[in-house]
């Protein structure tokens, strides 16, 4: 017979009271087995007791847990573990929709494909990459670190070759055995971070980003925290189409000076910002990762990243991956190398991030015109602030247009939308009118 749960088993080693906090604790527990499937939880209230906290708040966590599916049951029969365990997925990131034929669909930031480089040339290169056809698990290819190490904003010990930005940042924070640590992020942030942190348990503290990049008096709050990580858009917030300063940059350095908080930086966007390459890597190489994806600018199916950070932590990442691909594709490498150094693709990746600033202006005017208060941003989308989140949502969608509601990508509970940009060459005015409608009174 299986021991019973007890509270104190839920209790023990709990560091945030907190819904989200008591949730990402039992799904640890469930993950590594002390809390067994199938088994019956102590009562709201018990727990609560033992926690000194309000029965609501236990209740707001098993609310969570349920729509997650790792818990089920309710009222008289109690709360119990799921039988099976739950195939876990990046929830924010999945429950985004997919629009049939008619709906304009701004949800999703993507490039504009009639804007990216030709790849036939570069492919044709990287089918004769150095080494092409072994088996030995190359860090990055020398050609490729050779171009990047002229433009990377500091000096590496050490880089490395990965399947994408996303699997970057994955890679890294799974590195680091955030489960149950504080890790401080940049807000807004894209999904595909939140999920991340989620899924590995972490306690995600928000660092309000105001136009500028994240506000330093918050950071400086949170870090009394003493988060294990801060991870933040180095360049320009993918989110919000906001740029990061270089002053900002610099105070967010000073910051974290005094702390040993590790330092990860994405840069998803890349060659796409007019910010040139910028890092905390100069003042603390040590405990800075940074990423550079190609996606982007260059095309999504490189599936190609380029990280930064000290030996050992490459070493690690290296070790990891031993797992499962070993390394990241000569021939892809070997092609981004070639595009990278190539005259005719830098002036297509110009072109394009001049068009990608033109529809931005655009479309910010149109709103402006319109009465809407709006601050310009750059890249491949917009943020917004509406009056309510599920108001704007249901007006646009009555107008045949789909974004992205903002609580998916903060945790501040300001309403916002995101509009990607990126792919609007034409009825601006159609697309304002709409948006202007969405926005409501505070609009």
């Amino acid at each position: 017979m299986e021991e019973p749960v007890t509270v104190e088993k839920i209790a023990q080693n709990l560091g945030d009271p907190s819904a989200r906090g008591i949730a990402m604790h039992v799904r640890a527990l469930i993950r590594a087995g002390v809390i067994p499937h199938g088994a019956r939880l102590p009562p709201v209230r018990d727990i609560a007791f033992v926690l000194g906290i309000s029965p609501a708040t236990v209740s707001a966590a098993w609310s969570d847990l349920r729509k997650r599916s790792v818990l089920e049951g309710r009222g008289r029969n109690g709360i119990r573990v799921a039988d099976r365990p739950v195939v876990t997925q990046p929830t924010r990131f999945a429950s985004a929709g997919r629009y049939g034929s008619g709906v304009l669909d701004l949800s999703f930031a993507v490039p504009d494909t009639a804007l990216l480089p030709p790849l036939e040339a570069a492919l044709a290169y990287g089918a004769r990459a150095q080494g092409l056809n072994s088996y030995s698990r190359v860090q990055v290819q020398p050609e490729l670190e050779e171009v990047l190490r002229n433009q990377w904003p500091y000096q590496p010990e050490a880089m490395l070759a990965v399947n994408g930005g996303y699997s970057a940042v994955h890679m890294v924070l799974g590195a680091l055995s955030l489960s149950d640590a504080v890790v401080a992020v940049e807000d807004p942030t894209p999904m595909r971070h939140l999920d991340i942190l989620e899924h590995l348990g972490a306690i995600i503290v928000p660092v309000a980003n105001d136009g500028q990049g994240p506000r330093p008096d918050m950071l400086a709050r949170v870090m009394e925290k003493r988060p294990a990580a801060f991870l933040f858009q180095p360049r320009l917030n993918s989110v919000t189409g906001y740029e990061l300063t270089p002053q900002r940059l610099r105070q967010l350095g000073d910051v974290l000076a005094n702390a040993d908080t590790a330092i990860i930086e994405d840069d998803g966007l890349g060659g796409l910002s007019t910010n040139p390459p910028q890092s905390l890597g100069s003042r603390f190489p040590d405990r800075t990762t940074h990423i550079l994806s190609f996606s982007k600018p260059y095309g999504p199916d490189l599936r190609l990243a380029v990280l930064s950070a000290n030996a050992d932590l490459v070493a690690r990442l290296r070790a990891y991956r031993s797992f499962n691909s070993g390394w990241t594709s000569r021939i892809l490498q070997s092609a981004t190398a070639w595009l990278l150094r190539d005259s005719q693709t830098a002036e297509v990746i110009a072109h394009a991030k001049q068009t990608y600033a033109e529809r931005n202006r655009t479309l910010s005017h149109a709103l402006q015109t319109r009465g809407i208060t709006h601050r310009l941003g750059a890249g491949l989308a917009t943020w917004m602030r509406v009056s309510e989140e599920s108001f704007a949502m249901i007006t646009l969608a009555a107008h045949g247009i789909a974004v992205m509601p903002g609580s998916r990508m903060s945790l501040r509970n300001e309403p916002h939308i995101r509009v990607a940009t990126g792919i609007i060459s034409k009825d601006y005015d159609r697309i304002a009118d709409a948006l202007a409608l969405a926005c409501g009174p505070a609009g």
